[in-house]
């Protein structure tokens, strides 16, 4: 309901924005309850800017005519020979691991 139309890459991006402030909601909740306020409010922090990236986007105050669309078989842009077969596990353990190599 939050995205009323599937909207390509914004919907994408717009999961992925509430799950990471879902997920430093809850870790921030965690070092609240830990005594840790300071880490706490630096994920609250995290996580308010994230919802309201969220928010820019679904407001349409961000331009996203920049954005350009990355194949379906490719994982990101730096992934040249794509996937042409579904993933094994194997496969999807090779991506996990080399998603941070830029």
């Amino acid at each position: 309901k939050m995205m009323p139309r599937n909207e390509g890459e914004t919907w994408c991006i717009s999961k992925h924005l509430l799950a990471a402030t879902m997920r430093l909601m809850e870790v921030g909740t965690k070092a609240l309850g830990e005594g840790k306020r300071e880490e706490a409010e630096e994920l609250f922090g995290h996580a308010y800017r994230i919802y309201a990236l969220f928010w820019g986007l679904r407001l349409k105050l961000i331009d996203t005519g920049d954005v350009k669309r990355i194949a379906d078989d490719k994982l990101n842009i730096h992934d040249e020979k794509g996937m042409k077969k579904p993933w094994t596990l194997e496969d999807i353990l090779e991506k996990l691991v080399d998603c941070c190599d830029e």
